[in-house]
Order: structure tokens, then C-alpha cells, then sequence
């Protein structure tokens, strides 16, 4: 077993004052930092995603912009490995897979933004390529959504999205359930 850290998209733009503001990314990056520093005290691999925006139509995460970059509280260190993505799914397009074969990776640890998008197709293509996989709930944030002229608040978000990883794609823990196993 030789597992790696993966932080997908906690950016500038997903903050206050960010073009796509979600609720509790603050809380959220503050764990995430936690694991951070777990993995960089135990020389473990650290992988930052970062999504670059190509739809024309894109409102957030645009290119060479301040909201695109990865927010300060968990910059990454020089050795530290910076997939750059275009799509939810971290593997799509990506030299991700790739990374993790040639450093024979086979558990991960996710966390990051959103929970109902990127964390979970990420989630599901990695369980599917059969990664172990552990998904750190408090260290991910999304947003209220919509459906059927209802709105659906973040929290109820996050609790499906999570319980639907928790069955089979991978076991949802808390920071502190994970730091302290």
C-alpha cells in the first residue's frame, strides 16, 4: 500500500469575494491544510488539481487569473505535484493516471471542492481504475443547487453526496477520524 493526498480545486474563486463562492470552503481548506500537513510530516505525495476554465461561456477558474490560482492557505511546495484539469473528472485529459502508476500509488486521499462535482467524479473514477479510496468530508465544500424550482441547500448537498460515495466508492471519514486512525 502506498498512499498519496489528493487537494482538488480548493481556489481563489471558490472563497468570499470569489466569482463562485461556496459554503463553508474556509472550514473546509482549514482541514484540508490539516491533511496537508499530515502528509508532508510523513513525506507522503501530495497532489494539488487545479482547474483551468476552456468553455467560452466559463464564469470562474478563468485562465491567468487570481481565482484560478490555488488559495494560499495550502500553496504548493515546489516537489509537490500540480495536475491542471479542464474537466470534473481529475483523469480526464490529464497526466494524473499516469503519475500514480509510475509512483505506484494505490490508496488515495481526497479532499477539496465541490463535493457534487469535481471530489465526486473524481471519486468514482478512481474507485473505478481500483484505487482504495478515502474521502474526507469536513475538508470538502459545495454549494446550494437547484432542481425543480427548489432549492437544495449545501448542506443537504454535501450529506447526499457524501452518503452516496460512503456505500461503495470509498469510505467517508472526518479529519479528525483520519488523523487520528
Amino acid at each position: 500500500m502506498k498512499k498519496a493526498l489528493i487537494i482538488i480545486d480548493i481556489q481563489n474563486d471558490y472563497f468570499e469575494n470569489g466569482t463562485m463562492t461556496l459554503v463553508h470552503s474556509d472550514k473546509a481548506c482549514r482541514k484540508a491544510k490539516l491533511l496537508l500537513d499530515k502528509f508532508r510530516a510523513e513525506a507522503l505525495p501530495v497532489i494539488f488539481i487545479q482547474h483551468i476554465a476552456t468553455r467560452p461561456d466559463a464564469s470562474f477558474f478563468l485562465p491567468n487569473t487570481k481565482g484560478a490560482e490555488i488559495h494560499n492557505t495550502i500553496s504548493p511546495l515546489k516537489s509537490e505535484k500540480i495536475v491542471v484539469k479542464h474537466y470534473p473528472n481529475s483523469f480526464r485529459e490529464t497526466d494524473l493516471m499516469q503519475y500514480l502508476e509510475e509512483t505506484q500509488i494505490t490508496d488515495l486521499v481526497i479532499c477539496g471542492m465541490m463535493t457534487h462535482m469535481c471530489v465526486d467524479a473524481t471519486t468514482r473514477a478512481a474507485k473505478d481504475f481500483g484505487f482504495t479510496i478515502s474521502v474526507i468530508g469536513d475538508a470538502c465544500a459545495t454549494k446550494d443547487l437547484e432542481y425543480n424550482g427548489k432549492v437544495v441547500e449545501a448542506d443537504e448537498v454535501q450529506n447526499s453526496f457524501l452518503s452516496a460515495l460512503n456505500y461503495f466508492y470509498s469510505t467517508v471519514q472526518t479529519t479528525e477520524e483520519y488523523l487520528n486512525q
